[in-house]
């Protein structure tokens, strides 16, 4: 049975303001890089046999936490960024809404394509589960982390899954450095473990939560 852990980065200093990130390449601030020495040593304690991250700084940061305890190698996948956001980026999510109330007001109620120039979610899931699977063919029956974005990992977890957006959009956003671990064996394929794992958890079933979009 081959265990994908689908981990999203610590704190930036644009989360903390509700500024969207995209794939704008914004660092890990001081919380970001604790959140993901906190979880370096659990993750490392599932023994991942590969770790691969995004390019962006914020996930390969929170990649290398769990390199420098495991001795892995970070491979790199730029198709792990998060999605493009498009004239969003770098703006306040309240001044999206200023500037943009007619895409922002699709984008809130679930539309995969309000326009913005924002890639549209399905080009996503197909990018990123193309990216998760071919990590996952890296060790057939091992464990495999991929240190990626928030909307990112839904989205590519949602399309090993076969999920509806519908679906997804009824699945709590990833917190930051918190994970979702799918598993795949012969008989069912890709199947759902858990979700929002961090730190401080219990062990974790699904976390559902209101319709709401992804992180930024």
């Amino acid at each position: 049975m081959t265990r994908l852990i689908i981990w999203r980065h610590g704190n930036t200093d644009w989360n903390a303001a509700s500024r969207v990130q995209g794939q704008t390449d914004v660092p890990l601030n001081d919380l970001g890089r604790e959140q993901a020495r906190t979880a370096a040593p659990i993750l490392a304690a599932l023994r991942p046999d590969v770790l691969v991250a995004s390019d962006l700084s914020r996930a390969a940061d929170t990649a290398a936490a769990l390199s420098a305890l495991t001795g892995l190698p970070v491979h790199s996948d730029a198709r792990l960024r998060e999605r493009h956001f498009g004239s969003w980026q770098g703006l306040l999510l309240t001044e999206v809404a200023q500037r943009f109330p007619e895409e922002h007001a699709r984008w809130r109620a679930g539309d995969p394509d309000p326009g913005a120039e924002i890639e549209p979610l399905d080009d996503l899931g197909k990018r990123l589960g193309a990216a998760l699977q071919e990590a996952a063919d890296q060790s057939p029956g091992g464990t495999v982390v991929i240190a990626t974005h928030g909307g990112a990992a839904r989205q590519g977890c949602g399309h090993l899954l076969g999920w509806e957006h519908a679906v997804l959009r009824t699945v709590g956003s990833l917190r930051n450095c918190h994970w979702t671990e799918l598993r795949h064996d012969v008989e069912r394929g890709w199947h759902l473990r858990a979700h929002n794992v961090g730190p401080v958890d219990a062990p974790a079933a699904v976390t559902a939560a209101p319709a709401s979009a992804e992180p930024v």
